[in-house]
């Protein structure tokens, strides 16, 4: 298959690969649901808004079997992620082409994706380099809304887009925008002489509610963020993925008991963008970056 959305007929198997529907990517949020994701209930739209033609899926003799997706922030840096083929027709070659797709849409620039530790070494073949961790916490927190906590409503948007940009590689307006303003959710951020000093949103989840992002210049900051996104989830469980790069992130959260439960490893095809991860408390999707 040379191109997306050409035929592949194999044994009166035709395999096709092209860009989703709407539908098409809450069918693939469904899968990620019954892979144990724990997606949230908003992210098929949310993420499809982020980049439509990024979204692709597989479909054999016309019924969809594969999915993957690759979000293009900027020249400098592309995001693959959601790429799930059904059980039942893994090891037949139908995961290796829906990724040549994909990674057709690339065209030799800057991406990155988290890989399972079994995965790793496929990744590396398509020149992938491991570079750090993201290690998912889980737990309950009794949650407290300081003084100094504002509601992420109340905030300049272009604001909270520049200071957003500091600690993801890209300006990410198009995303933003729909990720605070979603349903089941809240964000908060702190402002210190009229600047943004830390920022972070919680969203209903399969199970329980995640943390994601978490942006803070310090762990002081963090930890209020925390506490006040933490009230949102009404003591059930929360979900939040840390890199591993910053040492006072997995102290905070092991501060209050969270338990680790995940680990995958964040792979790049070049040069990781520069950035100060030891104030990315939580990062924001392993899906899409």
């Amino acid at each position: 298959m040379n191109q997306l959305g050409n035929e592949l007929t194999n044994n009166n198997q035709e395999f096709i690969v092209c860009p989703m529907t709407t539908d098409e990517v809450k069918l693939a949020l469904s899968w990620a649901k019954a892979e144990g994701w724990n997606p949230g209930i908003n992210d098929a739209y949310n993420y499809y808004v982020t980049d439509k033609k990024g979204f692709l899926i597989g479909k054999l003799n016309g019924n969809p079997i594969s999915c993957i997706s690759v979000v293009r922030y900027n020249e400098n840096f592309n995001f693959i992620g959601i790429y799930i083929v059904k059980s039942e027709f893994r090891h037949q070659g139908y995961g290796l082409k829906t990724f040549q797709e994909a990674f057709k849409l690339i065209e030799n620039k800057p991406a990155a994706l988290d890989a399972v530790f079994q995965q790793v070494h496929n990744y590396q073949k398509w020149g992938f380099k491991s570079d750090h961790l993201h290690l998912r916490y889980k737990g309950v927190i009794q949650g407290q809304i300081s003084q100094d906590i504002v509601n992420i409503n109340e905030v300049n948007f272009n604001q909270l887009c520049d200071y957003d940009s500091q600690y993801f590689p890209g300006f990410r307006a198009q995303f933003l925008e729909p990720w605070i303003k979603q349903s089941n959710s809240q964000g908060y951020a702190v402002i210190e002489k009229d600047k943004i000093v830390g920022y972070g949103v919680i969203r209903k989840s399969v199970e329980g509610f995640k943390i994601a992002p978490l942006f803070s210049e310090n762990q002081a900051i963090a930890e209020k963020l925390l506490l006040a996104l933490s009230t949102y989830a009404n003591n059930n469980n929360i979900y939040i993925d840390v890199p591993d790069l910053n040492r006072e992130a997995i102290s905070l959260v092991t501060s209050y008991q969270m338990e680790l439960i995940f680990e995958c490893v964040r792979m790049y095809t070049h040069q990781p963008p520069l950035l100060n991860w030891n104030k990315i408390f939580g990062v924001t999707s392993l899906e899409i970056g």
